[in-house]
């Protein structure tokens, strides 16, 4: 059995290294070929020197500045009378920063370089896993482990070999964020978080560069365009943080992949639309996508608050004080993608996964409840264990009380209710505690939390259990 093992790991690292190898030479040829077409293009046109290192450079002799192959590439471009030679070129000029290289990054950042974006930035400090894969198009296996914004170059680099691509393997923060908003033209939000979108808003109204914000959870989706020739910033709409509980994360709630792919893909368009100076973007309105619904709609939105304490008349937010801005503090949610872990309990109220599979093992009396959601509950659980959502868990005492008797019935008339113990698990750990606050509140006093929830389970005690 352990050769077996040994056997499958090392097969296993094999087709990773193979895959890694498969993908640097992917890039590496794509490259040649972006050389040799600019060699063949200076020598069919009489030129020897080296091609410029600004591959956004308009070097040709037809007025319009496109060379043969940007005609050639961009043509459906150059056929839309509303578009057109004009729009390109000022496109091919422009750079663009995307924030977040996920599943709002993914389609945005593929189609600003298909289109030809000048120059193109990319800001992440992920790295790809195999739960990205449903929803952020861009990465693929072979990238699983190593850097989103590394992966995301790549793949913008096999569409369009012409665009330059800026790698910024680095997490935003108020420390970095002027240097590098300062260095494009324009900002694309694709983050999930909410300190994250004040801290990126309020950066752009420093910098007056204009930002096009999109967020996408579950089944829905919205769009508007920010600090637009005089429309409103963020915080015009939101000049108080919504509670942390409203603030909803896929990891969390959950998002159907190809509903982040739509709003990313319209963040491209407003993008290019700012670029270009072809249409009108969306400043003072909003756009909201019910993918189930197959309902997209646009709505008028406030417009610019002169009180706004950022972008308002008598604002004195400028750098220095966006700098010294705690946007964790006064968000109540933290920058960093891990996940959120609590700490309500004292320790006698809590358990290790490994310590609940060693009383297990040793056969301890106890009733196992389990309270996240019941759609959780189907996708994996934990043996014999009782289902209660923590949301009805007042409603479900008696459930509760019923499952510790018949346990103590099990055991023999010669047991007590102290002898049975009461565990809660959830998903990470946290519902768990507000659970096991609650019974002990309502007498259940032996209630216990497992530290980590069935995340620690696989952690500490079986490695193959599935995670979500």
């Amino acid at each position: 059995m352990a050769s077996t093992t040994t056997e499958s790991s090392r097969i296993l690292h094999e087709i990773e290294t193979l895959k890694s190898a498969r993908s640097d030479l992917d890039r590496r040829i794509s490259s040649l070929e972006s050389q040799l077409r600019d060699l063949n293009h200076h020598q069919n046109n009489g030129v020897s020197h080296a091609p410029s290192a600004s591959v956004s450079t308009l070097d040709s002799t037809f007025p319009h500045g496109l060379s043969p192959d940007m005609i050639y590439r961009y043509s459906r471009h150059l056929l839309l009378p509303s578009f057109g030679v004009q729009a390109q070129s000022r496109l091919l000029k422009s750079s663009i920063l995307v924030v977040g290289a996920g599943g709002l990054g993914s389609p945005a950042l593929m189609y600003l370089a298909a289109c030809g974006a000048g120059r193109l930035g990319i800001v992440d400090h992920d790295v790809v896993e195999l739960n990205n894969m449903h929803r952020q198009i861009i990465h693929t296996e072979a990238y699983i482990g190593r850097s989103k914004v590394e992966s995301a170059a790549a793949t913008c680099h096999s569409i369009n070999s012409t665009v330059q691509i800026v790698e910024h393997k680095e997490a935003l923060r108020t420390s970095n964020a002027l240097e590098i908003f300062s260095k494009y033209d324009i900002i694309v939000d694709a983050t999930d978080n909410a300190p994250s979108r004040y801290m990126i808003s309020d950066c752009c109204v420093v910098l007056g560069k204009p930002l096009v914000s999109g967020a996408a959870v579950g089944l829905e989706g919205q769009l508007t365009v920010y600090n637009y020739n005089g429309g409103p910033c963020y915080r015009c709409l939101f000049p108080t943080p919504p509670p942390t509980t409203a603030c909803q994360r896929c990891s969390d709630s959950g998002v159907l992949g190809v509903v982040p792919g739509i709003i990313g893909c319209l963040q491209a368009l407003e993008a290019i639309k700012i670029a270009s100076a072809v249409g009108e973007p969306l400043s003072g309105r909003m756009l909201l996508f019910d993918a189930l619904a197959a309902r997209i709609r646009t709505v008028k939105i406030r417009g610019r608050s002169l009180q706004c304490e950022v972008c308002g008349e008598n604002s004195k937010f400028k750098a220095a004080q966006f700098q010294e801005f705690d946007y964790e503090k006064f968000t109540q949610s933290p920058l960093s993608t891990s996940p959120l872990r609590l700490k309500l309990l004292e320790p006698h109220s809590r358990i290790s996964a490994k310590e609940y599979s060693d009383r297990l093992r040793n056969g301890e009396s106890h009733v196992l409840l389990d309270v996240r959601p019941e759609h959780h509950f189907k996708i994996v659980s934990l043996p014999n264990s009782l289902n209660v959502p923590l949301a009805s868990l007042d409603g479900r005492l008696e459930e509760v009380g019923l499952a510790l008797k018949e346990e103590e019935h099990k055991q023999g008339s010669d047991s007590s209710s102290g002898d049975v113990q009461l565990y809660v698990v959830c998903r990470r750990g946290n519902d768990s505690q507000r659970a096991v606050k609650a019974l002990q509140e309502k007498g259940f006093t032996s209630a216990k939390d497992i530290i980590g929830g069935l995340e620690g389970w696989a952690r500490e005690v079986d490695p193959t259990y599935p995670a979500y």
